[in-house]
């Protein structure tokens, strides 16, 4: 009788600890599909029956906001398997760069903004699709937007690429434009912080949010007073 062959378990590695989760590239099923793991650990300071409840409600929520910005046909990696009890989310792998770390490399160049006009256009419309479907992220930076690497690199360029919005640790649904304009003020800081040339980049950004948001006029009247109020807050720091 023969016998079959089985691959050892593909190892867990580290890649991001934050203060909530913890990150690690892995795979899901087969060695040969390749993974996300997010794991809330337990937290020794909490009651443990408050932090098993707390852990396994947040690990529930961020899964569901995927799950839904997923069936609505929003850029977001695919969830695998969640297990609350322990606090795990397997999803998908996205092979590709931070938007963050594509205009570090691309605006550098001196044709650079040419190059990513057409990715701003994606970004604007993942982010108008997510908050017409009354998602918020939460931390919307330019680390937490990836670019999906083409099948042909040297052939697809950036803005052919699809965009895909991650970590949706501090999601939420909500229908308050308040709650989507501070969205995209963090991520015009982010902008911001990232390359002086991005500034104007942004903008690009916001007309794409506009035309794929049908409520987008009164979130980016909103905007204005939330940029007040952090200009106000810059001035007492």
């Amino acid at each position: 009788m023969g016998t079959m062959e089985i691959d050892p378990p593909t190892p867990k590695l580290l890649i991001k600890q934050g203060a909530e989760a913890q990150v690690y590239s892995t795979t899901y099923l087969l060695p040969h599909i390749p993974a996300l793991l997010k794991h809330r650990p337990s937290k020794p300071y909490r009651h443990p029956t408050l932090d098993a409840r707390l852990t396994k409600h947040r690990c529930l929520s961020e899964s569901r906001l995927l799950i839904r910005a997923r069936s609505l046909g929003i850029p977001v990696p695919a969830v695998y398997f969640v297990d609350e009890s322990r606090g795990e989310i397997f999803m998908e792998w996205i092979t590709g760069s931070s938007v963050r770390e594509v205009l570090d490399e691309v605006l550098a160049q001196e044709d650079g903004e040419s190059v990513v006009d057409r990715m701003m256009v994606r970004v604007g419309a993942a982010v108008g699709a997510l908050h017409a479907a009354d998602i918020v992220h939460g931390d919307l930076t330019t680390s937490n937007i990836m670019v999906r690497n083409g099948e042909r690199e040297e052939v697809v360029g950036f803005g052919e690429r699809e965009v895909v919005l991650i970590d949706f640790g501090l999601g939420a649904v909500s229908t308050q434009d308040e709650d989507k304009a501070v969205d995209l003020y963090v991520l015009e800081r982010a902008f911001s912080s990232t390359h002086p040339k991005a500034e104007k980049l942004f903008q690009d950004v916001l007309k794409s949010y506009e035309q794929n948001y049908n409520g987008a006029k009164v979130v980016l009247r909103r905007l204005q007073d939330v940029r007040m109020r952090g200009r106000k807050r810059s001035m007492i720091g």
